[in-house]
């Protein structure tokens, strides 16, 4: 049984996050773990609000988790279990993974802003703060199962064995099939690219249905948007990379943006 956590603030995209992830559970056989964090406001600390009535504030805060979780197990038909912590958002989700030993982290994604774009949001940075696999769900993403996947990837940075497992393992659980898509603007150096991965995809996906495509643009973001349309794919995939302090402050990362202007979940598999 593979556990997933759900991270929630209640607001409208991780209600519906928790719901995406009830459903995926419920086909699946997974556990869900119903994670939040609660910080005690700095106006009631400031005001010295006495230990009793912070208790009682937290007391509130962890039996609405306890109730979610009571609805979204009654709904979906399964286990359900919380985690409620206190403190510094990334800090206590890192001790719910490692605590659950879970397998991914599934969160909200709001709609798509100028501010968001560039700065990113809760999920956005989790995703480039992690290195854990993050399934963000946009706001009107509904869950009618996992049956044609989108991998996008950048073939010259390479990718690692352990990504194409991960991705093997989810085609064969969901039946799903999967496109490799690879967007270039120089078309000779991806078509010798090509055929030299080939045969390495072919092993790392063995069982799998898949496709290889290359597609050249010098818009990538646009590329893939329209690629998602092409297929009407049902989950895109996406590796993020890290870069230096420097270039970071320039640089806005494709996975981000996709995160956050994308009409599908994309599931974020670290290197």
């Amino acid at each position: 049984m593979k556990k997933i956590i759900v991270a929630t603030d209640y607001s409208p995209e991780a209600n519906n996050a928790a719901h995406y992830a009830a459903a995926i559970a419920a086909e699946q056989g997974h556990q869900l773990i119903l994670f939040n964090v609660t910080s005690i406001s700095i106006h009631a600390l400031n005001a010295r609000v006495s230990g009793d009535a912070i208790d009682q504030m937290l007391f509130i805060h962890r039996e609405n988790l306890e109730k979610e979780a009571a609805t979204l197990a009654a709904t979906y038909k399964v286990k359900v279990v919380t985690h409620f912590a206190t403190g510094y958002f990334y800090e206590e989700l890192v001790r719910c993974i490692d605590q659950h030993q879970a397998d991914v982290v599934v969160m909200g994604m709001a709609s798509k802003t100028f501010e968001q774009d560039l700065l990113g949001n809760t999920t956005t940075a989790a995703i480039h703060k992690l290195q854990f696999p993050i399934l963000a769900i946009p706001l009107q993403a509904r869950y009618k199962g996992i049956k044609k996947v989108l991998f996008a990837c950048d073939i010259e940075k390479g990718v690692q064995e352990q990504v194409l497992e991960k991705i093997r393992s989810l085609a064969l659980a969901f039946g799903a099939t999967i496109e490799i898509f690879h967007v270039e603007t120089e078309l000779e150096e991806l078509a010798a690219e090509s055929q030299a991965g080939n045969a390495a995809l072919d092993q790392a996906l063995a069982g799998v249905a898949y496709t290889y495509k290359n597609v050249q643009s010098p818009q990538i973001i646009k590329a893939i948007q329209k690629e998602i349309q092409a297929m009407q794919a049902d989950l895109l995939i996406m590796v993020p990379y890290k870069y230096g302090f420097w270039s970071s402050i320039v640089h806005r990362s494709k996975t981000r943006m996709m995160a956050s202007g994308n009409d599908i979940p994309l599931l974020s598999l670290p290197m």
